[in-house]
């Protein structure tokens, strides 16, 4: 009996999400209470993330690269945040969530997978000619619809993650030093303009807050302050599990979620730190790997596109976690409490190695078929 049956499965990079997996667990574990509402319902997302993951790495998803199913579902996710800014759940300040009854899905995670997969058909089919900027004009338009969406919930950090993805397989397309240079002061003026017309209040406040957070420490950066607190008084080896004084007093908030980086860090410390970035090194490099190699443009694009996701996620949720970035209310991948999130992404890496399996399969039985670079 094989211990790994399937092969077309990178074991690798599945196995490197358990321990990330485990962390957030522990982390959000109320010990000694009954009362363990996250870590109870975080299981049972995890068994839902895992037979999606296994499920979709047996479906042949290149039928995603004919027709225009893409393109058919981007114009209904289009209209489902268009809905949710009416209908949708007020949730922290933001309708971001649809109510569903017995649980609430966050559309913003799934629709970031869309555009991947979306950009990685219309660059596979370009990328000999994405030197004219149309091509890179024409991509972002895919990309802007839902960031002003999201951004209207409001969601700033979704919206942030969107447009990292777009500009990360911009840049992997192998767009012109020119042209980017050209997005860069795009940015900027598109980031003047949200400042002076678009951002509300508390929005600014977040973004000035993170510079100087001891100046509000009651208000807009109590969370950041706290969150440095938290990081720093785990010191080297941590205070140990279940006595993070930070998160189990409730001084940190939405340790469970937003701040699960800070309140890990806390109880593991420094070395338990490192050990989660080796692991996002692992999954991060087993993605890009299979993306490398991969057989054909859009299973490469597509890889890169998750690789970006997680890139994207990870960065800005430790950022505003150390108080770099400004708080976004961003999930850190595989550890944060959060079933949208976690079925997206497993369903997500799913799909990759579906697409691993059926392209290298039809390699086999077809040589001619289109090899990255080619």
């Amino acid at each position: 009996m094989k211990i790994f049956p399937h092969k077309h499965i990178d074991w690798g990079l599945f196995l490197g999400t358990i321990p990330l997996l485990v962390a957030g667990l522990v982390t959000m574990r109320e010990l000694g209470s009954e009362n363990n509402y996250f870590f109870t319902r975080q299981l049972v997302w995890i068994a839902i993330a895992f037979i999606l993951f296994f499920s979709s790495s047996f479906v042949d998803w290149r039928f995603l690269k004919k027709g225009e199913l893409l393109l058919v579902l981007f114009v209904f996710s289009m209209l489902i945040l268009g809905t949710l800014l009416v209908l949708g759940k007020v949730v922290r300040g933001a309708t971001s969530w649809i109510n569903l009854y017995f649980f609430s899905i966050e559309p913003a995670d799934p629709i970031k997978i869309l555009l991947v997969a979306i950009l990685a058909k219309y660059f596979s089919r370009r990328h000999v000619a994405i030197a004219h900027f149309k091509h890179i004009f024409v991509s972002a338009l895919y990309a802007l619809v839902p960031f002003i969406l999201v951004f209207l919930q409001p969601d700033f950090g979704s919206a942030i993650i969107i447009f990292l993805i777009w500009l990360g397989m911009i840049i992997v397309s192998g767009v012109s030093k020119r042209h980017l240079a050209l997005l860069a002061l795009s940015a900027v003026f598109i980031f003047s303009m949200a400042w002076l017309f678009a951002l509300k209040p508390y929005q600014k406040g977040r973004i000035t807050s993170f510079l100087n957070p001891i100046h509000d420490i009651r208000g807009a950066g109590y969370n950041a302050f706290q969150s440095t607190i938290a990081i720093g008084s785990g010191e080297i080896f941590g205070k140990g599990i279940g006595y993070g004084s930070q998160s189990r007093l409730q001084f940190l908030p939405e340790h469970q979620t937003d701040f699960i980086f800070a309140a890990f860090a806390e109880e593991w410390g420094f070395v338990g730190v490192l050990l989660v970035f080796i692991f996002f090194a692992v999954i991060v490099w087993r993605i890009l790997k299979n993306a490398l190699f991969a057989p054909q443009n859009f299973e490469s694009f597509f890889g890169l596109g998750i690789a970006l996701f997680i890139i994207s996620h990870f960065s800005v949720n430790v950022g505003m976690n150390i108080g770099l970035l400004p708080i976004t209310g961003i999930n850190l991948p595989f550890l944060s409490y959060g079933g949208t999130h976690l079925v997206t992404l497993y369903l997500a890496l799913g799909m990759f190695m579906g697409m691993h399996r059926y392209g290298s399969q039809a390699l086999r039985e077809d040589p001619t078929v289109e090899l990255l670079g080619q």
